[in-house]
This record gives C-alpha cells, structure tokens and sequence, in this order.
C-alpha cells in the first residue's frame, strides 16, 4: 500500500507553528519537524517555519556523521533577515560544538566551532534590533562553556564531562 502526504490549509498555518513549538517545548523534534515541512510545502518561505525547523534540526544533533548540518545551515540561510541568518546560524555551530563535546570528541577538535559561532554572535550583535541581546545572552554562554576546564588546547587539561554542565536548548 502507497501512501501520500497530505496538504494542511493556509488558514492552519499559525496553529501548526503553535503545535511546532509546543513539540519543540515537549522535547519532541522529529513532531516539530514534520509540522514545519507541512509549513514549507505550501509556503516555501515562511520564516517562522524556516527557523522552527532548523532550530528542530539542531535539537536532534547527537554528534554524530549523520547529523544534518549542512541541510540546517542551508535552512538559515533562506532567512530573509540579515541579524537572523548570522544568529542562528550562530546557533548551528554553537549546539553542533556542544553534540560533539557531548559525543566524547576532543575538545581541541571544537575549538573552531565555538569560535566560528562566537564570531557569527559578534556579528550579529552589530546590526541586532533595538533591545536585543539574544546574540550577547548565546555569546556570554558559549564564553562560559570555554572556560570550562576541558582540554580547549591539547595541552593535557583534564576535562570535566560535558553532562555536569547545563545544556538547556535555546528558544
């Protein structure tokens, strides 16, 4: 048996952003996902939906090769927003760092990743809307997981597993 995807109206879009980020909230990604495709395929350009689901991508990284970093970073990149597209793609780096550092990779290896998103932070920060400081709030925190003691610089630092620390998901 064949089965086909179903259309979900115009008029139900802002009801499935709801339900998107109430499966995002219920730590539920792969629902979150889905809804959001459902988004796309009737309005390819929906910004809400392009940055739900590339947050929901995120929220999937394990670490792992078969995490979808390049298909998320693409996602970002179709934000028509300038301070959005360098925030969140920010936040591509910065989780896909901390899946890594979690995954049990040296932490010399990530270095590049949290410097490539700290530098994305600071960019973003230029051109951020009036009372903004999302991109401070990430940049403070990535700052704050350097400086925790793992080995940043292969000099033979004893490293504190990544679990002790918290890594709450960013909203």
């Amino acid at each position: 048996m064949e089965y086909q995807l179903k259309r979900i109206s115009q008029a139900g879009i802002p009801e499935a952003i709801e339900k998107a980020e109430l499966y995002r909230a219920l730590n539920e990604p792969e629902e979150a996902e889905s809804i959001c495709r459902d988004i796309l395929a009737i309005e390819p350009q929906h910004q809400l939906a392009l940055r739900l689901l590339g947050l929901t991508l995120t929220d999937q990284f394990a670490g792992a090769t078969h995490d979808r970093y390049r298909e998320t970073e693409g996602i970002f990149q179709r934000l028509s927003d300038a301070y959005e597209r360098l925030y969140y793609t920010a936040i591509l780096y910065e989780r896909r760092g901390k899946a890594q550092l979690k995954a049990g990779h040296l932490p010399v290896s990530l270095l590049p990743l949290f410097e490539h998103a700290l530098n994305l932070y600071a960019e973003a920060e230029k051109i951020r809307p009036a009372g903004n400081d999302e991109a401070i709030l990430r940049w403070n925190r990535c700052v704050r997981l350097l400086e925790q003691p793992y080995d940043w610089y292969g000099v033979g630092e004893e490293s504190i597993p990544f679990e002790a620390y918290d890594t709450a998901p960013p909203r």
